[in-house]
């Protein structure tokens, strides 16, 4: 069963699946058309006399210059064979000439925010023409998804100085924007469309519970601390589960304890408690033992062991959801404080969800530029597959949720110029001394079920012994590890 939030009432309700599964038509190298390619722009034209520099300028903003420059790229070897199969042999349609089109200038928009104070002109003028080419409301995947890229470049531009607006200051600062700007209704909509869109909440939520399930079997008194418990959903249906089971001991009580922020917005501790305040009356309709408490991360949102309440007896389990696709940015700071605290506490269990890193592209912030097309080009087709016919619906989730996700991204990539989190924290664990749990067969198979109920694009693949790894075609999109610490007897 899968959790809900019915917009009217703020309440949490049980729905079952009402996912529509359609079948993929298209090849598994869809995605890999940008894999390997980054156009080169000559830097030496920006230093050569006014009227070179005008000329360059004035070949962005001429679309026949545009489709010289896509043909030659493509013809140049720097494309792989597989992008000028899937982009020229198979379908010569306008549409994926213009995807091609726009792919060019945005690559070459962030290679020159990338060149320096002499190349901003440049990245003006590109930015300018995008703006004439797409839009967030309407087009294709690739003209939506280009719009919100554009919008991220433009808001870097604006922060660097090369626009009079504040909107770009907003992003450097906070390192997403206008997340909280949406109403709440907005928000609760987006969150339901996303989850009966895709299967990336679920696959995450249900991945970690049924890895506590199984690792609390006997256990009358379970303590799960979690880093980032947003909605809470993902606690109703480990609830369920803990009630309807057939054999072992009594329904064990279950205590959470939620990190809160002092932020505004999700994560706060206004909203930790309505959480808390959902999560206590759906677990007495259902007659669940349950208990909600709160810890605060101090200003740097850092986690602090020793503020946690601990109690003799109950098997401790931390859970920690990272970047799904409406989850809030969290530093990686105050994340590695608290999976280092989680190594002092010695917990039964870890959970982590991530987004899967996979091999990094070399070339700084325009390296990253181009895998972050890659990442959310394969994760706005998933979408389509979803609600084809229901644009408005994408429309919402990728207004509320995805926009403002590339728009903080790109900000963290070009302030840190591509060397910000190169590294998964699945990596990372093993390296502080955690052990890998392995992932059940039961497991694997409930992964697999879930995402059969949406689109056949979907796969789902154990990597080691305690990593499922959920990807759309040939791109690996979030990853699911467990771990426990090295005086476990699991």
């Amino acid at each position: 069963m899968a959790m809900a939030i019915d917009n009217n009432t703020y309440e949490l309700v049980l729905s079952g699946y009402s996912t529509t599964t359609t079948t993929a038509t298209s090849d598994d190298h869809d995605h890999n058309w940008m894999k390997y390619w980054s156009p080169v722009v000559d830097w030496e034209a920006l230093s050569r006399d006014h009227n070179d520099y005008q000329d360059l300028i004035e070949s962005v903003m001429d679309d026949e210059s545009l489709d010289h420059l896509a043909r030659d790229k493509s013809n140049s070897g720097s494309v792989s064979t597989d992008t000028d199969t899937m982009l020229v042999d198979e379908d010569a349609s306008a549409d994926n000439f213009k995807g091609l089109r726009l792919v060019h200038l945005l690559i070459a928009a962030a290679e020159a925010l990338a060149g320096g104070n002499e190349s901003r002109e440049l990245a003006r003028v590109i930015l300018v023409r995008l703006k004439e080419l797409v839009s967030p409301k309407n087009g294709t995947n690739m003209e939506r998804l280009a719009a919100y890229f554009t919008d991220a470049l433009q808001i870097l531009h604006d922060g660097l100085g090369g626009g009079s607006g504040s909107h770009g200051k907003h992003l450097i600062t906070n390192g997403f924007y206008h997340r909280y700007n949406h109403h709440q209704t907005d928000v609760l909509s987006a969150f339901q469309l996303l989850q009966d869109m895709c299967p990336y909440v679920k696959f995450g939520h249900f991945t970690a519970n049924q890895a506590i399930l199984e690792a609390v079997t006997d256990e009358n008194r379970i303590h799960i601390v979690d880093y980032d418990i947003m909605e809470g959903i993902q606690w109703a249906s480990l609830m369920q589960a803990l009630v309807s089971r057939k054999d072992g001991p009594p329904v064990p009580h279950l205590r959470i304890t939620a990190l809160t922020r002092g932020s505004n917005g999700r994560g706060s501790i206004w909203s930790v408690q309505v959480t808390g305040r959902h999560l206590i009356a759906f677990a007495a309709s259902i007659g669940q033992p349950f208990s909600f408490h709160q810890c605060r991360l101090d200003s740097g949102e850092t986690f602090k062991p020793s503020a946690l309440k601990l109690v003799k007896g109950e098997a401790l389990v931390m859970n920690c959801m990272l970047r799904l696709p409406h989850f809030c940015y969290r530093s990686p700071t105050s994340v590695a404080s608290f999976l280092s605290g989680a190594k002092i506490l010695n917990p039964m269990l870890v959970t982590l969800v991530e987004e899967d890193v996979g091999p990094r592209i070399d070339g700084g912030f325009v390296g990253r530029f181009i895998d972050s097309i890659h990442y959310y080009s394969a994760m706005y087709d998933s979408l389509e597959a979803g609600f084809p016919m229901q644009r408005g619906s994408r429309a919402l989730v990728e207004r509320v949720f995805l926009g403002p996700q590339i728009a903080g991204s790109l900000g963290r990539i070009y302030r840190s110029r591509g060397e910000e989190e190169t590294k998964s924290w699945w990596e990372w664990m093993g390296g502080i001394g955690f052990k890998p749990v392995n992932i059940s067969s039961a497991n694997h198979c409930q992964a697999k079920l879930l995402v059969h109920l949406f689109n056949d694009g979907y796969r789902v693949e154990e990597l080691g012994s305690n990593r499922l790894v959920l990807g759309w075609k040939s791109r690996r999109l979030l990853s699911a590890s467990i771990w426990t610490s090295s005086d476990s007897n699991l």
